[in-house]
């Protein structure tokens, strides 16, 4: 199963959204990668499979974080939403999505120095980690209403969202279709221009019996979000101008999976937000919530404190 995850997420490194560059993750045994390749694919291919490494936390122990901060609550669905929580159960709310593939693990180093005066909440977003369902759920107003169901029962509105890759999208639908739940948007390295998605042939053949039976769940739900992504921003697009709360945007040049071309999509369509910052990290690539931990707390920061500013503007009435 390894060699063939591997052998996949090379094949799909160019175009993917978020942890889609699946052979950054998945690249072992290798002798029985040549043995599978050899017997269904050209050897040329093989070439592929070098990558870099996706950036591990630094936290220690994280499993005991996890067990102490793991929560959930049952949607209206039926399914459950697995979250971590830390902070400060009444400062201001901050909901962290990730990408895809991906878990809340994947932001444990925030969860472990939560700012004084915040409370800061990951999720397993819906079809990841401890999140039902088993299947993907391809639609974003169907995930940001997970999202939302959970806000209301945290009493968590409105919430500063932070989403990086393809949780940009999710926390973009999430502020168009619940406003009054949102209070601002932290989008790192976010798809949200449809015309960037180009999903290669070889992500169709894996979403087709019997190679999505042969991928374990996370793989397989990833790649089924990728392919169903550029309908789903389309179908955003007219949404996005209606978005009124402040939107801070980082996004790095060198980002060779979510191509800083979404940075102008983003400025010609957040054109109702109360403020748009734009972020450029010169030579920096996907990973920004590994890589630039420090600018992504900052503007977690500047988004508070904001929000505090138009509030208390609004209640003087001014």
């Amino acid at each position: 199963m390894g060699p063939l995850l591997a052998f996949w997420g090379a094949l799909t490194q160019k175009r993917s959204t978020g942890f889609r560059s699946i052979g950054y993750m998945l690249r072992q045994h290798t002798s029985l990668l040549l043995r599978l390749v050899r017997r269904s694919l050209a050897l040329g291919a093989m070439a592929l499979t070098a990558g870099c490494s996706v950036p591990e936390p630094t936290t220690t122990n994280p499993a005991l974080h996890d067990a102490q901060m793991r929560h959930s609550i049952t949607l209206g669905s039926g399914e459950v939403l697995s979250y971590l929580d830390a902070g400060d159960e009444r400062g201001q709310p901050v909901i962290f999505v990730h990408g895809t593939p991906g878990d809340a693990m994947g932001w444990i180093d925030y969860l472990t120095a939560v700012p004084n005066g915040m409370r800061f909440i990951a999720i397993d977003r819906p079809g990841f980690g401890k999140s039902g369902p088993d299947d993907a759920v391809t639609s974003l107003a169907v995930q940001a209403d997970a999202i939302a169901q959970l806000a209301s029962a945290l009493k968590l509105e409105p919430a500063i969202l932070v989403g990086h890759s393809l949780g940009g999208p999710v926390v973009a639908r999430f502020a168009a279709d619940h406003p009054r739940k949102t209070a601002a948007l932290v989008i790192l390295a976010g798809s949200l221009d449809p015309s960037q998605e180009d999903v290669p042939w070889i992500q169709n053949l894996g979403d087709t019996w019997p190679i999505a039976s042969m991928l374990p769940r996370t793989i397989r739900n990833a790649n089924r979000e990728i392919i169903a992504l550029e309908a789903e921003l389309r179908q955003m697009e007219p949404l996005l101008g209606t978005i009124s709360v402040p939107v801070f945007v980082l996004h790095g040049t060198a980002d060779d999976l979510v191509p800083y071309a979404n940075v102008a999509y983003m400025r010609s369509h957040f054109t109702g937000a109360a403020k748009l910052s734009v972020l450029q990290l010169h030579d920096q690539n996907h990973f920004l919530p590994w890589k630039e931990r420090r600018r992504v707390n900052e503007t977690i920061r500047a988004a508070a404190d904001l929000v505090g500013a138009l509030k208390t503007k609004t209640s003087n009435g001014k």
